[in-house]
């Protein structure tokens, strides 16, 4: 396991950890966001290297000369065994997660910090998601994204629901020596520890000014891919879930209340109808295929 970058002579405020598998590109644009904070406060980043196939660029070796920045390698275990070892080797007393392709807003820092401050009975916080509107895909993910988080929202400011895109907890909140992030789960690791949360009566605080991009970097095409890679990897996960007794899934009726309100939001021009129409295929998908080979002869187990 390679380490490199040095480290900080004092302990900062905040550590965020972004697990990297071939994400090279994006997380470039996501460090220097890091950069254009504005007023932030102490922080440190922790890129883990998930075993890409590629090694890091000599750009992304550049920001490892940063003082802030630490860049681990690691053998492929999944993002949940990357955030887990970024977990064990952070300072901060406020825990951020983000992706690769995300893109903090020059205040989200600042206003997380503020949401703690004000909150002191919340131990977790989950930021706004916004999509990038320069595409198709993107306005899509806005349109999905902000459809979910109003949905999801609870009378007391609390959400049901929780995505490590933007996701921060506070250090005392974390049992010392525990893995917070399940490694059996390939995917919707994120939804595990949320059920882990709302069994001890905890749900992340929505921290609506601290405001996270996420640029889906695919096309068209990659994204409903994704959407159904997706579905089966999150299978797994959910079966975990159902073991639990926490209710998490939305119910058909829900689905389509949401789908009602995504078709209202996509009526704004800097959306558009087409975006509606992305989601409603990408939710279809999934259900679509796993039907087709339940049904295929040449497909049936036995």
């Amino acid at each position: 396991m390679a380490t490199c970058g040095p480290a900080s002579a004092t302990i900062p405020s905040v550590s965020i950890i972004i697990g990297v598998y071939n994400d090279w590109k994006p997380l470039d644009r996501c460090l220097r966001s890091l950069t254009e904070q504005r007023f932030p406060p102490s922080f440190e980043v922790i890129v883990v290297d998930d075993g890409s196939e590629e090694p890091a660029p000599q750009s992304i070796r550049d920001w490892a000369d940063h003082k802030h920045l630490t860049l681990i390698h690691q053998s492929h275990a999944g993002v949940s065994t990357a955030r887990n070892r970024g977990l064990e080797i952070s300072k901060g007393s406020i825990v951020l997660f983000i992706d690769a392709d995300t893109k903090l807003q020059p205040d989200c820092l600042g206003a997380l910090v503020a949401a703690v401050t004000r909150s002191p009975g919340h131990g977790c916080f989950q930021l706004r998601l916004v999509g990038d509107c320069s595409g198709l895909v993107g306005r899509a993910e806005h349109l999905r994204l902000t459809t979910v988080q109003e949905h999801m929202l609870q009378p007391n400011g609390s959400i049901r629901y929780l995505n490590t895109a933007g996701f921060a907890i506070l250090r005392n909140r974390i049992n010392p020596g525990a893995s917070l992030f399940d490694p059996v789960a390939l995917r919707g690791e994120d939804t595990l520890l949320l059920v882990r949360l709302m069994q001890r009566g905890e749900l992340p605080l929505f921290v609506d000014t601290a405001i996270v991009q996420h640029a889906v970097p695919l096309s068209l095409l990659q994204y409903l891919r994704k959407s159904i890679r997706s579905a089966y990897q999150e299978a797994g996960t959910y079966r975990i879930i159902a073991t639990m007794g926490v209710k998490i899934r939305v119910t058909n009726r829900e689905r389509f209340g949401m789908l009602g309100k995504m078709w209202k939001i996509s009526q704004q021009a800097e959306i558009g109808r087409t975006a509606w129409f992305v989601l409603v295929v990408r939710q279809a998908l999934p259900r679509f295929v796993s039907l087709f080979y339940r049904r295929s002869p040449s497909t049936k187990l036995v």
